[in-house]
């Protein structure tokens, strides 16, 4: 436990000094004295407190009315309540104010202290349940990593061999193709294994709760922050945190990340005092993040901070080898999820698949195979069983036939691809960014075709 505050209030100096030194044994804590209810009070309005430990007779504000106004003012505030003159009433009364315990005097130092630890324990495991809820709930990418071709195999060795060093870790690849699973296998052979993988999509928090989420907020850093809140770095200290989507940031989150980073310290939204934390990053994103920096979109400086070490993810479709081990594995876990029978896949089927282009990568092959076996009732899936979107993107089956139907389809599809790609890159003079908007995909599907059709955008680029 670290950066814990302890507020001991008791009229009477000896046992100030006494909880004071006694609580002091507790690593990183910073204890506060009080000899008077009514400033106790007046401190735990303005400032977050961790635990309050109170005497009950005090003149004026007693210990009853303190705890009173402190569970107000903090709902979450875990208490001690001291006294020499114990009795039913006043402990029935001070459970009922959310009182965590209840001592009488007079006692052993060494009671005090196994009290207040296990208090302070159980309201760490309290705020770190609460920020767990707060994370988007998503299903793994698919059930483990899978691939006999030449690519993964490059990715496991580049694994293995990074995973022990503790750098920060940049994952590059396509949707779909496995980023969390790589920084999964990266914390599990870590020497931070036992301790907290925490995945994060960065695109997925509202920007107005990033800051609060990244690192936190004390007691009354604004409205309706009732009590002091970890952040996710924080939560992730001496583990892994994984950075989904990066790119998604925005700047001002990315200057305050770059420095969190770069010390290694982390400030609570309205907290005076920094916290250090000791966390290993493993980022990831689907975009490029060359030309996002060159575009003004993502920091140079938070680019060479996180890419200490980078993965580059295989598309499925440049590992088309690894398909039909996929598929097997796939209706191997889906079915028995699924409480159904598994089929076997035709040949016809299994050439379909193969062909097609999988945008959405393994992520869709496993939805794709899920959605068939949903809908069969046979025992062997077929072409009409695959679905209708896959079958008519697939292309061409392999054939000796340069006539047939796929490959007269195949090549109008060109000359019209052909065709749509220079019009565009002509009309907004070889910017790629534009065209993309306008054509209403992603950059990086431009560029993949632009590649496959061996176009130029700097042909259409202004002399």
């Amino acid at each position: 436990m670290e950066n814990i505050r302890i507020m001991v209030v008791d009229d009477e100096e000896g046992m100030l000094e006494v909880c004071h030194d006694t609580l002091s044994k507790i690593p990183g804590v910073q204890i506060i004295t009080e000899r008077r209810g009514d400033l106790a009070a007046d401190r735990i309005k303005k400032e977050s407190i961790d635990l309050l430990v109170s005497d009950i007779r005090m003149p004026g504000l007693g210990g009853i009315e303190l705890l009173r106004r402190a569970r107000e003012m903090d709902p979450d505030l875990a208490a001690i309540i001291i006294t020499a003159y114990p009795t039913v009433e006043t402990a029935v009364e001070c459970m009922k104010l959310g009182a965590a315990d209840y001592v009488a005097k007079p006692f052993l130092p060494e009671d005090l202290l196994a009290t207040a630890i296990r208090l302070l324990e159980n309201k760490k495991l309290r705020e770190e349940n609460r920020l767990l809820k707060r994370q988007v709930n998503r299903d793994p990418f698919f059930g483990e990593m899978l691939g006999a071709s030449q690519q993964m195999n490059g990715v496991f060795d580049m694994i293995q061999r990074i995973a022990p060093t503790d750098v920060d870790v940049l994952i590059l690849g396509e949707t779909g193709t496995g980023k969390e699973l790589v920084a999964r296998s990266i914390h599990q052979l870590s020497t931070r294994k036992d301790k907290r993988f925490v995945p994060v999509d960065c695109g997925a928090i509202p920007e107005e709760l990033m800051e609060r989420e990244f690192f936190g907020h004390e007691r009354g850093a604004f409205t309706g922050a009732n009590s002091r809140s970890f952040g996710l770095l924080e939560y992730a200290d001496k583990g892994t945190i994984f950075l989904d989507e990066i790119a998604q940031l925005p700047a001002r989150l990315q200057s305050k990340l770059l420095r969190a980073l770069q010390e290694r310290r982390v400030r609570r939204v309205g907290a005076p005092q920094e916290i250090s934390v000791d966390v290993r990053v493993v980022a990831a994103t689907a975009v490029n993040l060359t030309e996002a920096i060159d575009q003004g979109q993502f920091r140079l400086d938070l680019y060479h901070r996180i890419n200490v070490a980078q993965i580059n993810l295989p598309a499925l479709r440049e590992r088309n080898g690894d398909i039909e081990l996929l598929v097997r594995h796939f209706i191997e876990t889906s079915a028995e999820k699924m409480r159904v029978n598994k089929p076997q896949m035709s040949d016809d089927a299994m050439e379909i698949l193969k062909y097609y282009s999988w945008p959405g990568n393994v992520r869709e092959l496993q939805n794709a195979i899920k959605r068939i076996l949903a809908l069969m009732n046979n025992d062997k899936i077929n072409v009409e069983d695959l679905p209708p979107d896959i079958v008519a993107s697939a292309g061409p089956l392999p054939s000796e036939d340069d006539k047939g139907f796929f490959r007269m389809r195949e090549r109008r599809m060109e000359e019209f691809e052909k065709e749509y790609l220079s019009d565009l890159l002509s009309r907004f003079h070889g910017d790629v960014s534009n065209s993309a908007r306008e054509a209403l995909m992603p950059r990086g599907t431009l560029y993949r075709l632009l590649k496959k059709f061996k176009i130029d955008p700097n042909d259409f680029r202004r002399k």
